[in-house]
């Protein structure tokens, strides 16, 4: 969890920054590039269950 807190700290603080010198954030814009990211997370999670689960 405190992983997850630091990351979203750390998040905020650049999105700041990022405000502050008028720069565009680094992040997809839409909804459905977040979903891609949360895809790519999911495919990652599902190969290592699939590889412990048949392979381990």
């Amino acid at each position: 969890m405190q992983e997850v807190i630091l990351a979203l700290v750390a998040g905020l603080v650049v999105g700041f920054l990022f405000g502050l010198i008028k720069l565009p954030i680094p992040a997809p814009p839409a909804l459905a590039g977040v979903m891609g990211i949360f895809g790519v997370y999911l495919g990652y999670k599902l190969f290592q269950w699939v590889t412990a689960s048949f392979f381990g």
